[in-house]
């Protein structure tokens, strides 16, 4: 028999590493999500959402029930992921290879089947296309991210072995240390400390101090829920903050460095022109992670403040 469906563990796979937040967030990139994963970039999502009378995706207000977020991922991979799948990979693919493959795609974007991993997998070599998979495409805006690191592996071993791994989207706390740091708390960690919420020591437990200011950071963003859970949204809106302190030095710096460079250089008044380049270097940022802004300003003033 021919497999063209994800079977249940597939999607609780997914799941793993997707989450399932009922309310609206911004993923790192500043794009608004809900559910497992879902954006209105997908036209299954539009459509599916359609029906339920939302037409758009408002970060902090749009909420969904389990009920809906199971039929909007059912709606989304049959209709979208796994005909991508079937179309492009070979007719003797196994349900474990169908599984990580969509969880990849579902990932990466239906374009990920035209990629080295599955070329290399329509050649009939399993074993390579797994080790490209594995190491390969987990960075997002530049950046290698921990939990895509984590996800690629865990989709080359799915695909290769038939392992089912957890994923560990949702992180919660536990009164006993890891026998291995996770990498994704230590993540969050850093990014606390550097927010001045402290979570302890940058060790990668997910334990009751860090617990503690998780919930802390929350409460200073009301669209997150304050429930100590290191979910999805929660490590989102932790990497938009951290990446907008980033592009805020390196963008400004840079622009301020090499406009003034070129200015002496061509006898003009440079002071001034890296001054100005500057400060639109920096209206840039402000204005790209205006929500983040947003919140500090809440954060300081004790009030709401929308996404």
């Amino acid at each position: 028999m021919t497999i063209t469906t994800t079977s249940p563990r597939g999607r609780a796979f997914m799941r793993g590493h997707e989450g399932n937040p009922l309310t609206c967030y911004l993923d790192p990139v500043g794009i608004p999500t809900i559910g497992t994963g879902f954006t209105t970039r997908s036209a299954a999502v539009r459509r599916a959402l359609a029906k339920l009378g939302i037409t758009k995706l408002v970060p902090g207000k749009t909420k969904i029930t389990s009920q809906q977020s199971d039929e909007i991922f059912t709606a989304v991979l049959s209709e979208e992921f796994e005909p991508a799948v079937v179309a492009r990979s070979p007719a003797t693919r196994t349900q474990h290879q169908m599984d990580a493959a969509v969880s990849a795609i579902y990932n990466l974007g239906i374009g990920a089947m035209e990629w080295a991993w599955a070329d290399l997998w329509r050649a009939d070599d399993v074993h390579a296309a797994a080790a490209y998979l594995g190491s390969h495409y987990n960075t997002a805006g530049g950046k290698k991210l921990p939990g895509l690191v984590r996800r690629r592996k865990e989709e080359a071993d799915l695909f290769l072995n038939g392992r089912y791994a957890t994923g560990g989207a949702v992180k919660e706390s536990t009164t006993k240390a890891p026998k291995k740091p996770d990498p994704v708390v230590k993540e969050a960690q850093s990014i606390l400390t550097s927010r001045g919420f402290n979570p302890g020591a940058i060790d990668g437990w997910m334990g009751e101090k860090t617990k503690a200011a998780i919930i802390a950071y929350q409460k200073a963003h009301p669209h997150l829920e304050a429930d100590g859970i290191l979910g999805p949204a929660t490590l989102s809106q932790l990497r938009r903050d951290a990446k907008a302190l980033r592009e805020a030095a390196t963008k400004g710096a840079g622009s301020a460095v090499g406009s003034g460079a070129l200015a002496f250089m061509a006898g003009l008044p440079w002071g001034w022109i890296a001054a100005g380049a500057l400060l639109l270097a920096f209206g840039y940022v402000a204005y790209r992670y205006r929500d983040v802004i947003a919140r500090r300003w809440n954060t300081w003033r004790g009030k709401e403040a929308a996404v």
